[in-house]
């Protein structure tokens, strides 16, 4: 459950300490006041998107961190080292910055956006006021119903079986060309082999050509420099190069060295540097005899280079690449050559593979279907306790169009159908259901697949659009039903639902020093009854206190029943 929200320079927020408690917390406001950014912000330390936008004006950063506590043992924090600290707290930290980069932190540890959104994910899911017209889209019943049935494995499965039966059919449709065609490619596939073969291109051959040019471009700067080299350390004829003089220094100092032990040690450095001339000399005429070149062997390289050139400029940036492009060529000239002996081996693959996502397909059908008559009692039951007693709802099945009757997803064509009234028929949800109608299906179904998870907390964002009255009241206590195994944080402006919040907090705009600016309060039980006498109809009066009062009572008397005993929670 997330137990503290900080908030620093987030849009109106200046600064902000929200302290959650479990259960059902909610918060509530003027419209603009700043609900949503709490909710923002929320999702921004959870990994959401994020925009620089949402940095106050006049602010260079932006700031977001929130305390976690009573966490399941996650399989994140095992793969990623990162656990929570020794008080089972952990403490989530996301900086924004006006060049639009992030820097994000769990317990003081660095990671990725992507991280802190896997992370996230597990930690809370927020239900937003615009999730009901997912449910218009037939696209999305298919993940929830997967979502509830758990069928990740199968799917997994068949998916790999899918990807199968579209590699190979990829690579059967590449063999299937006309024979014009296949002339054409052949004639232009014999050419370029031919033209890299004749070339006889070798890995590494243009370093060593260059290099080698290099040097017989500077062939007589170099022998002046050895043969400069040669003189000084052997004399020439003369006899008298560095290492005969060193030689002569040697024997002085040994000499000498008879008498005096310091003119030994100079003898035997002297020695020492005589040992390496000798070996320098060795060396200098070496690479004096290696320096041998032919006549025209610097046109001949240079001939070879241009060829290596003018083929780089067709069939790659380096010779390693251009070798690359010559197997390329090889095996495409032999798929085609062997095209329809290839072409019918495939059309073997091709059947196997469709046969195999087939099988694949079925079993995530039946799991699909099982889990679809599950799924449609569960959400018939959360209906009823959401005064929508009449309702039925329906999971419909049909065979995917196109190719192979499959896609990527299964077998299976999925949406869901309800009838709202008695005696009506069955038809798809976006057709028939209203706003209030879609809130309230909308919230049952989160609830229903919040049971399956590790997700400990669920943040509602006004999902009560369309709804009041004694429809109101049901989802109050729907929700209050729900945070009795979960935290749940909930935006209204329904006094039904504020009503039953076990904690309450107001987000309040204001003016100070010329700046907008919100604040966030946790409400004693008094500013409770003001503040739903104020959501139930503007400027609060006597007799809306008394409303507010009525609804703080009933309220408090359904929980205390909830919790099996006599007396309500005083907040």
């Amino acid at each position: 459950m997330i137990a503290l929200l900080h908030i620093e320079n987030i849009a109106v927020i200046s600064e902000a300490d929200i302290t959650f408690g479990d259960g059902f917390n909610v918060l509530t406001g003027e419209t603009g006041a700043g609900k949503s950014i709490v909710i923002d912000a929320i999702g921004a330390i959870t990994g959401g998107r994020t925009s620089r936008d949402l940095i106050r004006t006049g602010a260079k950063t932006a700031q977001v961190s929130a305390v976690f506590r009573n966490l399941p043992d996650l399989e994140w924090f095992h793969r990623n080292h990162i656990h929570p600290d020794e008080n089972g707290e952990l403490l989530l930290e996301r900086t924004i910055q006006a060049d639009g980069k992030n820097i994000c932190r769990v317990n003081g540890r660095p990671l990725l956006v992507t991280q802190m959104r896997e992370l996230g994910c597990q930690l809370l899911n927020i239900h937003g006021q615009h999730d009901g017209q997912q449910l218009l889209d037939e696209e999305c019943h298919l993940d929830y119903l997967d979502s509830f049935g758990a069928t990740e494995d199968s799917r997994s499965a068949f998916s790999k079986a899918y990807d199968r039966v579209c590699e190979i059919q990829k690579e059967w449709r590449r063999l299937q060309m006309d024979e014009a065609e296949k002339a054409r490619r052949v004639d232009t596939l014999t050419y370029q082999i031919g033209e890299l073969e004749r070339a006889e291109l070798h890995e590494g051959e243009e370093e060593q050509l260059t290099a080698r040019r290099n040097l017989l471009r500077n062939a007589e700067r170099i022998t002046l420099a050895i043969d400069g080299a040669w003189q000084a350390l052997t004399g020439g004829e003369d006899g008298a190069g560095a290492v005969a003089l060193l030689g002569e220094a040697e024997g002085h100092l040994s000499q000498g060295g008879r008498h005096n032990e310091q003119l030994s040690q100079l003898g035997q450095k002297a020695a020492q540097l005589r040992y390496d001339a000798d070996d320098l000399v060795e060396l200098v005429r070496d690479l004096r005899e290696s320096l041998e070149f032919y006549p025209n062997e610097l046109d001949e390289l240079e001939s070879r280079l241009d060829q290596i050139h003018r083929l780089k400029k067709k069939y790659g940036a380096s010779v390693g690449e251009m070798l690359e492009y010559l197997d390329r060529c090889r095996r495409e000239l032999d798929d085609i050559q062997f095209s329809a002996e290839r072409a019918e081996r495939l059309e073997g693959e091709l059947k196997q593979a469709i046969a195999e996502a087939r099988a694949r397909g079925e079993v995530l059908s039946q799991e699909r279907r099982a889990a679809a008559g599950q799924l449609a009692e569960r959400i018939q039951s959360e209906l009823t306790q959401l005064d929508m007693p009449k309702v039925r709802f329906q999971v419909e099945f049909s065979p995917k169009e196109g190719e192979h009757g499959m896609d990527a997803t299964g077998l299976d064509q999925v949406r869901f159908l309800m009838s709202a009234n008695v005696g009506e028929d069955l038809k798809p949800i976006q057709k028939i259901a209203s706003g209030g109608e879609l809130s309230r299906i909308m919230l049952a179904l989160k609830n229903v697949l919040a049971e399956n998870d590790q997700v400990t907390t669920l943040v509602f964002d006004e999902v009560d659009t369309g709804v009041s009255g004694r429809a109101a009241c049901k989802v109050a206590q729907k929700l209050f039903q729900v945070a009795k195994g979960k935290q749940v944080l909930c935006v209204t402006h329904l006094p039904q639902i504020a009503a039953m919040g076990e904690l309450h907090y107001s987000v309040e705009k204001g003016e100070r020093d010329g700046r907008t600016f919100t604040h966030v309060e946790q409400l004693s039980r008094e500013r409770r009854r003001e503040e739903l006498a104020r959501l139930s109809g503007g400027v609060p009066t006597q007799t809306m206190l008394e409303g507010a009062e009525e609804l703080l009572c009933s309220a408090e008397q359904f929980k205390a029943q909830s919790h099996g005993t006599q007396t309500g929670r005083r907040i």
